[in-house]
């Protein structure tokens, strides 16, 4: 009797434990069906596009829009590539990627321009991260030094712009850029340029934030005492609206800024900008955001953008490692990241111009970039995807 019993007992284990595993099988699809997806996306756009002229978004009319060096969004289709690469281990990924990253050799002499982040950080970065390669490491160190130099000790910050009405602009989006120099300061011994960036982001936090810690996009400072003279916006809704992307680049901007420092400040300040964007009543149910939060959800204007989702889903994965209540951020942002991977989202293989992601918004107001692909969008889901990988301990390389 005892060995029947054990042996029922132990059927049962065994059909609980198939059981169990099926269904984590079956909660992995969404992620097995993404990668899938990206693999072939991916080694597509790398056959279909020339080095040095990366796709960036669509036309209205289909056609792609391309980019040459000198644009900010340069460095977004070689990071994906790396990315790509990283989640695959597909030695073509890896191979179009080296090709697509120096490609942009002369971004590292580029002057009038914050963007060198995103441009090097995100392609040469990546390129050196995972080959320690030495071949990408002196664009970065230009690249680095030219950002640094963009340092106004006046105004405590990086000067965004070299055009427009303004005197010293400084944008939202440069929080970004922070990482390439915190980064770029313990690789080349140049402890000046996390001091830059530091302190760029204590300037940010004092001046770009509204009371509900939601974030102006441009901050104009007069150059002569330092102080902030104007607050506004380029491309969100209205100046005292909630740009959805302006609150995505705060959002990782601090979280990020945290992780480089383990200055305290820089943390609560990126919970104080998660918890915005998590309880913002505009958000719709799938949790991706319209293009600004100030927008009602509905009519022509209300068009959603990918990209913030991306970034938000980002940041709150790694904002998820650096408090005791972390499962909340990391749920908030799995569910992003199973939004973006569905169909609504995500691209059917061999569509969508081999971008990954549909319906992102570049600058509505000024009917540019409406519903369309960006780079920067496939970028950042790719990094949130392997950010979740890791946090889950799923080994990308082995799903198919």
């Amino acid at each position: 009797m005892k060995k029947i019993t054990s042996l029922l007992i132990g059927c049962v284990l065994i059909i609980l434990g198939i059981s169990t595993h099926l269904k984590a099988q079956q909660n992995l699809n969404w992620l097995k069906n993404a990668k899938v997806t990206i693999v072939q996306q991916l080694k597509k756009a790398g056959d279909t596009y020339t080095p040095g002229l990366n796709p960036r978004s669509v036309y209205p009319t289909g056609k792609v829009r391309l980019t040459n060096n000198n644009d900010w969004t340069t460095g977004f289709f070689p990071g994906s590539l790396w990315y790509g690469y990283e989640m695959s281990g597909d030695n073509k990924l890896k191979a179009d990627a080296r090709k697509f990253t120096l490609a942009l050799d002369s971004v590292q002499y580029v002057t009038d321009n914050h963007d060198l982040g995103f441009m090097l950080y995100c392609s040469y970065g990546n390129g050196y991260r995972l080959t320690n390669d030495k071949i990408y490491l002196p664009p970065l160190k230009n690249g680095a030094q030219n950002l640094a130099n963009r340092f106004n000790p006046t105004v405590g910050a990086i000067r965004s712009w070299d055009f427009g009405k303004w005197q010293y602009p400084v944008i939202i989006d440069n929080m970004m850029n922070l990482e390439f120099l915190f980064w770029s300061a313990d690789k080349f011994k140049k402890p000046e340029f996390a001091k830059v960036a530091e302190q760029h982001a204590i300037t940010t936090m004092k001046n770009h934030f509204r009371e509900d810690i939601s974030s102006y996009h441009v901050i104009d400072y007069d150059t002569l005492s330092g102080r902030a003279i104007s607050k506004g916006t380029y491309q969100g809704l209205t100046d005292e609206s909630a740009w959805a992307r302006g609150q995505a680049w705060g959002l990782y901007g601090y979280v990020m800024s945290y992780k480089e420092t383990k200055n305290k400040i820089f943390l609560d300040f990126a919970v104080q900008i998660a918890s915005f964007i998590m309880n913002h009543p505009n958000t719709d149910v799938d949790k991706i955001p319209y293009w600004d939060y100030n927008v009602h959800n509905n009519g022509e204007r209300a068009a959603k953008d990918a990209s913030a989702g991306a970034v938000i889903a980002s940041a709150l994965l790694d904002l998820s490692k650096e408090v005791k209540d972390g499962q909340k951020y990391f749920d908030y942002a799995e569910f992003m990241l199973k939004s973006l991977s569905s169909p609504e989202y995500l691209a059917a293989p061999n569509t969508n111009n081999y971008f990954l992601l549909k319906h992102s918004v570049g600058a509505l107001l000024y009917n540019s970039e409406v519903n369309t692909p960006l780079n920067y969008a496939d970028y950042y889901y790719l990094e949130a995807l392997l950010r979740y990988a890791n946090l889950k301990n799923i080994d990308l390389k082995t799903i198919n």
